[in-house]
């Protein structure tokens, strides 16, 4: 069941190494994602799962999803131009953490964590397709929260990509509205919202977090869970918002 969850910005600007000179400009959102990741080690979880947004092929080519990402898995900001590596928890003593590295967006989260000093549950890391269908999203949810008597989710995932000229897809006048929309959903929990959140218009708007949104709130369903939003902003064009669910 769910008992915890923190929404967080996944951009590797998050990441003051790869920010460089601007990681004041994100200073803000960096420390309210800690105090989101503070909530999930103080609901003491079983199992927490980091999930975000990934475009790996998912074998099946039908599911979802594409993952699971077991504790210890390795993630690297070289692809940005930094020599960074993460890792997700810690691997149990004695596994190996040899496969597929983990994606950015988890990569991002990975290295929250690790700023965050997790030393709580095994953390795992599952990645959604950006073509996800919000139903199959729901459904990955649920799963995920059935994993354990106690689970927490890190759910990373920016809003739309088109806040302004300047912004990595140029000025859309309908992303200020659906940022809005989606941040009042996730800062109050509404499950409803998050569902009828638009896939297609969010694909269109390049909402990394869409299909990570959607799977929580399937996964808290039935949870009871209360939002809370710690902030909300769009530096360089891009929505970020953060959240915390309890």
């Amino acid at each position: 069941m769910l008992v915890a969850a923190a929404v967080c910005p996944c951009p590797p600007l998050l990441v003051p190494e790869v920010a460089a000179g601007a990681a004041p400009e994100l200073d803000a959102a960096r420390d309210a994602s800690l105090d989101a990741v503070g909530v999930l080690a103080a609901a003491r979880p079983d199992l927490l799962v980091v999930v975000g947004p990934g475009d790996e092929p998912s074998g099946s080519g039908e599911h979802p999803t594409v993952g699971p990402y077991p504790p210890g898995a390795h993630g690297s900001f070289r692809g940005v131009g930094v020599d960074l590596d993460v890792t997700l928890g810690h691997a149990p003593d004695g596994a190996t953490t040899a496969g597929r590295p983990l994606p950015l967006s988890l990569a991002v989260g990975a290295w929250l964590l690790g700023r965050a000093r997790w030393t709580g549950a095994p953390v795992e890391g599952l990645a959604l397709l950006p073509t996800a269908a919000p139903g199959d999203c729901a459904e990955a949810g649920r799963a995920v929260a059935g994993r354990a008597e106690r689970v927490a989710l890190l759910v990373m995932g920016d809003g739309s990509a088109c806040r302004t000229l300047k912004a990595p897809g140029y000025l859309d006048d309908r992303a200020v509205a659906f940022d809005a929309r989606a941040t009042e959903a996730l800062g109050s929990a509404d499950l409803d919202a998050i569902a009828a959140l638009d896939a297609a218009l969010a694909h269109e708007l390049k909402v990394a977090g869409r299909a990570p949104w959607q799977l929580l709130g399937g996964a808290a369903r039935d949870a009871g869970l209360a939002g809370r939003l710690l902030y909300e902003d769009a530096p360089y064009g891009v929505g970020y918002t953060v959240a915390a669910w309890s």
